[in-house]
């Protein structure tokens, strides 16, 4: 994301930082001004107890908790040391998911204040679940985390019994977040034949769908229309992986804008600086504009990863038609005139 600034020395500062390593100064991320502040408001509650966010509370808040930390309908038993680590990880993850829905200006509101149609999150730890596994997924508003998720050797381990490219604690909220989305900004709205149209149609049954995904292996020419295998399974998941595409490029793009990084779109060398590649991919610019910005950041990157010995950063291959749907995800963030509907959610529950 972008290179965030002390309020009060100037000095570059993470977005996760609590302290100024140059002024020592206490910090806290404002969701309003989407900034770092020293020395004003009240720190969230999940920060004073559990050193788990660093977020400032919400104007006017009788729960002493954040924007982000407002939309926790469940979290595990933190008297367990290794949860307690663990959802420190998973809720420093989700308030990066939540500083880019603020960013992109998409609505962010708790079940608490709009239970038909607001958002939660369950952090879940499956020895206490009392129906035994958990299944990271969303039903009807609700994203569930399975808490086991944000232990890296669990999750390395799940990459690979899955033959997945990549599989990160963010991505997990990026990917689930989708499809609370698609409730908000596609069902029932103008959007919806196109969807299909670049989709699917995500009438056919779901629960059938993924269950013939899982019992052979993916179409063999899968990459030419779908971002992973796991898109091919359902249009409901080609959406949702797109989706998290989507925010993966805008998210890294914000990094690379922030650095100055100018890369030639052929070449993948350093090129003149270009006022195009200063525009902030969060604003809604043509999706066309931001692969040609993005696809030499993420042969750097690879490049770069390759050089440490590590896989690549960004395994994945932006055909036309992945193009195409990431082109009517930029279209539907960037319409706000689609973001307000209501009703419950169709989505059936364990969406994945």
């Amino acid at each position: 994301m972008k290179i965030f600034e002390c309020s009060n020395c100037g000095h570059a500062v993470y977005f996760g930082n609590t302290q100024c390593t140059a002024c020592q100064c206490a910090l806290a991320f404002d969701p309003i001004s989407l900034s770092m502040l020293s020395g004003a408001g009240q720190l969230c509650a999940n920060g004073l107890r559990h050193q788990a966010c660093n977020w400032l509370t919400s104007p006017g808040s009788t729960t002493g908790f954040c924007l982000s930390c407002e939309l926790n309908r469940t979290i595990p038993n933190l008297a367990d040391t290794r949860n307690l680590q663990l959802w420190q990880h998973a809720q420093r993850e989700k308030n990066h998911l939540v500083y880019s829905l603020l960013n992109f200006g998409l609505p962010v509101v708790s079940q608490d204040v709009a239970p038909e149609t607001g958002l939660a999150f369950d952090c879940l730890d499956a020895r206490d679940n009392e129906e035994g596994d958990v299944m990271t997924g969303h039903a009807r508003g609700v994203i569930t985390l399975n808490i086991d998720e944000a232990d890296d050797a669990i999750r390395e381990r799940l990459r690979q019994q899955m033959n997945e490219p990549y599989r990160t604690l963010l991505g997990h909220f990026r990917h689930e977040s989708a499809h609370y989305y698609w409730d908000r900004l596609v069902r029932d709205s103008a959007w919806l034949a196109e969807f299909r149209e670049l989709f699917g149609d995500e009438r056919q049954d779901y629960a059938a769908s993924l269950e013939a995904h899982y019992a052979r292996d993916a179409p063999a020419d899968w990459s030419v229309s779908y971002i992973s295998t796991y898109a091919s399974s359902h249009p409901w998941e080609d959406w949702a992986e797109t989706w998290a595409h989507y925010f993966h490029i805008v998210d890294a793009l914000e990094t690379a804008t922030q650095l100055g990084m100018t890369l030639d779109p052929t070449t993948g060398r350093t090129a003149p600086p270009d006022p195009s590649a200063c525009l902030d991919p969060y604003s809604g610019i043509p999706v066309d504009s931001l692969i040609d910005r993005w696809l030499p950041i993420s042969l750097a990157m690879n490049m770069l990863n390759r050089s440490l010995g590590q896989r690549d950063a960004y395994p994945f291959l932006l055909t036309p038609a992945v193009q195409n749907k990431l082109g009517l995800v930029n279209r539907i963030i960037a319409d706000q005139s689609g973001l307000a509907h209501s009703g419950g959610s169709d989505v059936p529950s364990g969406v994945h």
